[in-house]
């Protein structure tokens, strides 16, 4: 069983209120329901919010809302892996189903579309040996070429270095910047390991259009005028 949610706090400090706010005419977090109802592979699709217009928000889209999220997984510092977990367990005990996978989708990709979901998920079910699944894009820059650090003696030196220096970027490794677009987690692996860096992980690519990860007001901005200039699909 595959379930989907979408984690969101009441609160955002870069962008106020951007989980409910209008995009195009369509609240943010109505964007994920949307293309998360479309998807071929996901079973069910939760909530977890600690807000109530949140809730009221979410529902009138059509998603579940089974619960208000605890404060001690409400706040500025709180993981995602436990909010993950207790959605999981609340989910499987209230509506007495095991949950194979959960696919986390975040509100803050809204450019995503259900096909790079259903990609992730694909993906982490064809490879019984990975636990985790998470959307990627190719950057713009690449640590073994033209991205640099400054060291403890106070020069600027190559991220990622290799034994014959790269000079054409074509040369360096593949690197991806990952994008929340969608998170696919074994459950397993929930309970095996803190944190999803140390699973075993796949990338799963989608375009660099669709994943635009908002997180400013810029950002919000650069995504009202992609949709602007598409239509608004």
């Amino acid at each position: 069983m595959i379930l989907a949610t979408i984690c969101c706090r009441g609160g955002s400090k870069g962008v106020p209120s951007k989980n409910i706010r209008p995009l195009q005419g369509i609240p943010l977090i109505g964007h994920t329901i949307i293309q998360a109802k479309k998807s071929n592979l996901i079973d069910d699709l939760i909530i977890s919010t600690d807000a109530q217009e949140i809730v009221d928000m979410a529902i009138s889209f059509g998603a579940k809302v089974p619960f208000l999220r605890p404060d001690d997984l409400a706040t500025d510092t709180a993981s995602k892996w436990p909010v993950f977990i207790h959605a999981l367990e609340y989910y499987e005990k209230h509506f007495g189903v095991t949950v194979d996978y959960l696919v986390d989708l975040d509100v803050t990709v809204p450019l995503k579309k259900h096909f790079d979901i259903d990609a992730a998920i694909q993906l982490a079910i064809s490879r019984k040996d990975v636990d985790v699944v998470i959307t990627g894009y190719e950057p713009e820059r690449n640590p073994y070429f033209n991205m640099m650090e400054i060291g403890s003696d106070g020069y600027a030196k190559i991220v990622k270095t290799s034994q014959t220096p790269i000079v054409r970027r074509q040369d360096a490794p593949n690197v991806y910047s990952l994008s929340p677009a969608a998170y696919v987690v074994k459950k397993s692996a929930l309970y095996e390991f803190e944190h999803w860096s140390k699973a075993k992980c796949l990338i799963s690519p989608m375009p660099r259009e669709r994943a635009v990860d908002i997180d400013t007001e810029f950002d919000f901005s650069l995504v009202e005028f992609i949709l602007s200039r598409n239509g608004g699909k």
